[in-house]
């Protein structure tokens, strides 16, 4: 399973959030059929904001255990499903 570190997992969000927010821009301006383009901005839209609302969690996951002094390795945060470290403070 691929270990991702708080930082990093923070930092792929914002990139994917970024991405999908550019790409449905860049798909507004090419397609040329309007119900087309309505369907792919709210797709990559959403998809968007799912990552969003991922970071939002893991972050709070990640406070919510420094908060408590929990060292690291005894708690486990996901972004979308994938086990991140969470350093110790």
């Amino acid at each position: 399973m691929l270990a991702l570190t708080l930082d990093s997992a923070k930092t792929l969000a914002i990139v994917v959030a970024a991405a999908f927010v550019v790409f449905a821009l860049v798909s507004a301006w090419m397609i040329k059929n309007i119900t087309t383009k309505i369907i792919a901005v709210v797709l990559l839209a959403g998809l968007a904001l799912g990552v969003w609302t991922q970071r939002t969690s893991l972050q709070d996951c990640a406070d919510k255990a420094k908060a408590r002094g929990i060292q690291e390795g005894s708690i486990t945060c996901t972004f979308f499903g994938t086990e991140v470290e969470v350093p110790s403070a």
